[in-house]
C-alpha cells in the first residue's frame, strides 16, 4: 500500500464524530449546517432529474453552469472570465484541489502551505511529489508577515496553497494580505492554488477578495469555489475551477482522469442558484452571523475566551486561560463528560501545532446551539 495513505492515522474528525454517536453528544465538530438548503435550488435539482439530461454531461461541465459561474463572479467579485476557456466544473472542491496539484506539481517541487490547514492538503501535496514548506499561523489573529513568507518561499517554490477565508481560524484575508502574498508568487514564479470555498460565508460587512484580482496574479491563480458552501448543500459536491486558459487546459486533463464529470441535475440546479438575486446571499450571511453571535455570546457568558470569527461556519475558543495545555484531551473530556463534540485545532497542523484552541461549528439551529450551551454550563469554571 502507498504509505502516504496507508500510514495516515484515523482523523480526529472521525474520532469525535464516532464518540458523539456513541455517547449521544451534540456534534458541533462536523462542519455542515442543520438547514436543508434553499428549497428552490433543491427543487431545480429534482426537476432536472425528471425532465432533464441524465447521461454524461460534457467533461468540462454543462455550458449553462460554466456561464453561470462566469456571470456570478463578474457580479460578485469583479472578475471577467471566459466560460469556455477559463471555467471548469468538478465533483467538489477537494477533487479540484487534487487535480490542480497533480497538474502543477512535479516531484521535488516545493509547495507553501499555511497552518492550520484543511486535512486533505498535505497528503495530496505529498502524493503529487511535492515538498511542503509551512507557514505557521497563530491565534488570535492568524496573520502572516513578510518575514514568514520569506522563510517559506525558495527558488524551488512551485505553488502556494492558500485558503481564504481560512478554516478553522475564521479569518478573512484582506486585499492587502493578498497583495503581499502575490508579490512572493510573482517573485518566485509560483502558482497560487486558492481554496476560496468560503467566499460567500463572510460576516460583519466584509467582502471576500479573490487572488485573481491581486497584482500580477490573473495568469498564475487557480481559483476554486464550492456550491456546497454557497448553498449549504455540502453533500452535492459541485466545485468550480477558474484559471487562465494555459493553466486550465492542463487542469482539465487531470480532471478527465479523476471524476471526468459531475451529476447533470446538480449542475443545472447550481446554475439556477448562482443566478439568485443578492438578497439570498445577504440573507444567508445574516442568518449565519446571527447564529455566530448567539453562540459566541453564550460561550462568553459561560467563561470561555471566544476568538474572533469573520467567516466560515466555525469559531474557536482559547482554552489556555482555563489552564488547559492539550486541546485533544480537552475535547475528549468535553464529549465524554459533557456531551458536546468539538474539534481540537491542533488537528489542522502538520508540525509545531497550536494546542490552545478548540473549534465549534455554529451553523446549527438555536435549539441545537442552546442545548450545547446548556451542557457547557460550568465547564470553563471547573477547568479554571
Amino acid at each position: 500500500m502507498n504509505p502516504i495513505f496507508a500510514d495516515l492515522p484515523t482523523t480526529v474528525f472521525e474520532v469525535m464524530s464516532r464518540l458523539a454517536r456513541e455517547t449521544g453528544a451534540i456534534n458541533l465538530g462536523q462542519g455542515f449546517p442543520d438547514s436543508p438548503g434553499p428549497e428552490d435550488v433543491r427543487r431545480a435539482a429534482a426537476e432536472a432529474v425528471m425532465t432533464g439530461w441524465n447521461q454524461y454531461p460534457p467533461m468540462m461541465g454543462m455550458p449553462e453552469l460554466r456561464q453561470a459561474v462566469a456571470t456570478h463572479y463578474a457580479h460578485h467579485q469583479g472578475v471577467t472570465l471566459d466560460p469556455e476557456r477559463e471555467v471548469m466544473i468538478t465533483s467538489g472542491a477537494t477533487e479540484a484541489l487534487a487535480g490542480a496539484l497533480m497538474a502543477i506539481i512535479e516531484p521535488g517541487d516545493e509547495v507553501v502551505l499555511f497552518q492550520p490547514l484543511y486535512d486533505a492538503y498535505l497528503p495530496l501535496v505529498l502524493r503529487a511529489g511535492g515538498v511542503p514548506r509551512f507557514v505557521r499561523l497563530q491565534p488570535p489573529h492568524w496573520r502572516f508577515t513578510e518575514a514568514m513568507l520569506a522563510e517559506a518561499f525558495s527558488p524551488k517554490t512551485k505553488a502556494v496553497l492558500f485558503n481564504n477565508p481560512l478554516n478553522p481560524a475564521g479569518v478573512v484575508y484582506s486585499a492587502e494580505d493578498l497583495a503581499l502574498l502575490a508579490r512572493f508568487c510573482v517573485r518566485h514564479d509560483a502558482v497560487a492554488i486558492c481554496d476560496e470555498v468560503w467566499e460567500h460565508v463572510v460576516f460583519d460587512g466584509l467582502r471576500h477578495s479573490t487572488m485573481l484580482n491581486a497584482p500580477g496574479m490573473r495568469e498564475r491563480t487557480i481559483k476554486i469555489g464550492s456550491a456546497g458552501k454557497i448553498f449549504s448543500l455540502t453533500g452535492w459536491k459541485v466545485g468550480f475551477v477558474c484559471a487562465a486558459p494555459e493553466i486550465l487546459r492542463v487542469l482539465a486533463k487531470a480532471h478527465q482522469f479523476l471524476t471526468f464529470t459531475t451529476p447533470p441535475n446538480l449542475q443545472a440546479a447550481v446554475a439556477y442558484g448562482l443566478g439568485k438575486d443578492d438578497a439570498y446571499f445577504t440573507g444567508m450571511r445574516a442568518d449565519l452571523q446571527r447564529s455566530r453571535d448567539h453562540f459566541a455570546a453564550g460561550l462568553a457568558e459561560r467563561g470561555f475566551a471566544v476568538l474572533p470569527s469573520a467567516g466560515t461556519y466555525f469559531l474557536n475558543v482559547d482554552i489556555a486561560p482555563l489552564g488547559e495545555t492539550d486541546d485533544v484531551a480537552f475535547c475528549e473530556r468535553l464529549v465524554r463528560q459533557h456531551g458536546v463534540a468539538a474539534i481540537p485545532v491542533s488537528a489542522f497542523y502538520a508540525q509545531d501545532a497550536i494546542r490552545s484552541a478548540v473549534r465549534f461549528c455554529f451553523a446549527k439551529g438555536d435549539a441545537v446551539l442552546d442545548g450545547a450551551l446548556g451542557r457547557l454550563d460550568g465547564v470553563a469554571r471547573k477547568a479554571a
